[in-house]
């Protein structure tokens, strides 16, 4: 490769890596007296330098000042979009965050990192503008901290910015490499024709009714919320549902009335250390890595166990109730966290030793928000912990944690097992918590994939309008667009649960790729597979390695492809931020609107 082409490509980076200097910024300086300028952008010798006044026209009016119109094709929609956004932070619940960050390993490591980045910035500096940044009145956008910045001019060392940009891009660009490709590799001929007899997604015969219990184990000082759905004439295996973190027992409350409504008696229990509630009762003063507590992936088990047993003492002992609770035969269902726990209830292994090591060699901005809450679990004072339960007969986990969470043992469950991945879930990366999970499963197994929709499309759409799902880091799509991966979670969760009656083979037809592809719509695909086809697997293998290296040691890894480096790094670290109907949040600060709507005289969420 000749030199004027390495000076060319390495420009391009300069530039290319634009975006991470500016996101990065984003979230550092706070307001003084001077202003940055410029931004000097450095990688060994070569230097470029941008003017902020030429950035605030092109995000203002999109047209390209005549200085940079040589580069007018970085200056993409991505771009633009990413430095007129505007990113909510709560100063309360951000103040006490960064406090406690500043005094953990995690946080030395990050503002290391930054540092890196903006080597002519200290700690202390690093550490002050973050915490008089997080006080500013109005939220907070990029061109606005770059203004206030104090200095006139911003030097950044774009090699140690790439790697911040690699860290942080890293599970959302592997989603956009796999969403075409499970598409098209699990696409199937559609010209096979489907049963005609009855639509599983309409409501069954049965009139449905809803009891709510309150179980209390003494032992564990719990109190355990339950909804029952249930109707006259029950049939088929008691049907057990388990909620995400900071949820409650509604989040699947259309699914639970869709099958109680054939004849199954469904459970919607209420985890209290890790519920909606245990969140915003948060007391001041915990620190934030308790907010869920380590115990909880100990109790949620338990509290499942628990509830069955005393399921089974009502359906002996009450005359109302009598065989409305099959205890022997059960069906779990569990979204996010609550997938965690049914996959630990159905014979996976916890194992926190493989956790902590995990999680000790991870940085922290290459952790997504599950690893986040996974790595809870680490300071668990076990090797391999089992919540086995024999009466578990199958289950199905929507969009489940399980990341590193089980180590290798999710081989040792036996019992039939389905599981949704959505391509564009930003909590739960569905290679590493959904894809690599399934590929371990020995047993009969299935694999529901919604290519375009997010982590909580398949909740109930009522939580639209909930705190949770208006807080959330990443953007969800829970709106009517949602409406295929709920139809998908209603006809084919009912044909699997039937799998356990003499109505399987009534159902089997439900249970196959081209009844859930027939009901994808223009936004949003669905693919259904018992076994990943091998050129898949090939793919998930290259982009597992790739997990293992998120530095940038060489800048010739860049001149591959200098155009398309710098476009994926626009697009992607432009998705860090939402669009402006949702809010937005850092790692740790995913939760933090849930504190401003909640009403603590009432007890209400606004």
């Amino acid at each position: 490769m000749t030199v004027a082409w390495k000076t060319f490509t390495s420009r391009l980076t300069l530039l290319g890596s634009l975006c991470t200097i500016l996101w990065t910024l984003g979230t550092l300086f706070a307001p003084s007296a001077r202003a940055a300028e410029r931004l000097i952008l450095e990688i060994g010798p070569l230097q470029q330098t941008i003017t902020i006044e030429d950035l605030e026209k092109f995000a203002h009016t999109a047209e390209v000042p005549p200085k940079l119109k040589p580069y007018s094709f970085l200056l993409t929609p991505e771009l633009k979009e990413m430095l007129v956004r505007r990113l909510h932070v709560d100063p309360l619940l951000a103040e006490q965050f960064l406090d406690q960050l500043f005094h953990s390993s995690d946080g030395e490591k990050l503002l290391e990192q930054i540092q890196s980045a903006i080597p002519e910035t200290t700690l202390a500096q690093i550490q002050q503008s973050l915490q008089e940044a997080t006080k500013q009145p109005d939220d907070l956008n990029i061109l606005s901290f770059l203004r206030v910045y104090p200095s006139d001019t911003v030097k950044i060392d774009l090699k140690a910015s790439a790697t911040i940009a690699a860290q942080l891009a890293a599970a959302n660009l592997q989603s956009k490499i796999l969403s075409p490709i499970l598409a098209s590799e699990l696409a199937v001929k559609t010209d096979t024709k489907l049963p005609l007899s009855f639509n599983p997604t309409n409501p069954g015969p049965e009139t449905v009714y809803k009891e709510t219990f309150i179980f209390r184990d003494k032992a564990r000082k719990r109190t355990i919320p339950a909804d029952v759905y249930y109707s006259f004439n029950t049939q088929g295996p008691l049907v057990v549902m388990s909620h995400g973190f900071a949820a409650d027992r509604r989040f699947l409350k259309y699914l639970a009335y869709h099958l109680a409504s054939y004849g199954l008696t469904v459970v919607s229990v209420e985890h209290p250390g890790s519920n909606i509630h245990s969140l915003v009762q948060f007391p001041e003063g915990m620190k934030l890595n308790q907010i869920l507590p380590a115990s909880e992936f100990i109790e949620r088990p338990k509290d499942i166990s628990f509830v069955l047993d005393e399921l089974e003492k009502i359906n002996q002992e009450n005359s109302y109730f009598h065989d409305k609770f099959n205890t022997k035969q059960v069906s779990l269902i569990g979204h996010s966290f609550g997938g965690y726990t049914v996959l630990a209830l159905a014979g996976a292994k916890l194992d926190p030793k493989q956790l902590r090591s995990f999680c000790q060699s991870l940085t922290p901005l290459g952790r997504s928000p599950a690893d986040w809450l996974q790595c809870s679990g680490a300071e668990l004072p076990y090797s391999q912990v089992s919540f086995f339960d024999p009466r578990v007969a199958q289950v199905i986990a929507f969009n489940p944690i399980a990341g590193h969470l089980f180590g290798e043992s999710l081989s040792e469950v036996k019992v039939p097992t389905l599981i949704l991945a959505s391509s564009e879930d930003g909590i739960t990366p569905n290679l590493a918590h959904q894809l690599e999970p399934f590929k371990q499963l020995q047993g009969e197994k299935y694999l529901m994939v919604a290519v375009g929709a997010t982590h909580m499309s398949v909740t109930d759409i009522s939580y639209i309008t909930s705190t949770m799902g208006q807080s959330t880091l990443v953007r969800e799509i829970m709106d009517e667009s949602a409406n295929p991966v709920r139809e998908a979670a209603k006809g084919v969760s009912l044909a699997f649960i039937k799998q356990l009656t003499d109505q399987r083979s009534e159902y089997k037809s439900f249970l196959t790729p081209v009844y859930l592809q027939s009901l994808s719509s223009d936004l949003i695909s669905l693919r259904l597979t018992t076994q990943l086809p091998t050129s898949l697997n090939l793919t998930l293998d290259v982009l597992s390695l790739s997990n293992q290296k998120l530095t940038v040691d060489d800048e010739s890894e860049f001149n591959l492809d200098p155009f398309g480096k710098i476009r994926v790094c626009l697009a992607n670290l432009g998705s860090l931020f939402s669009p402006p109907q949702y809010q937005t949040g850092q790692l740790e600060q995913i939760f933090d609107g849930l504190l401003k709507t909640y009403d603590r005289h009432s007890g209400k969420l606004s």
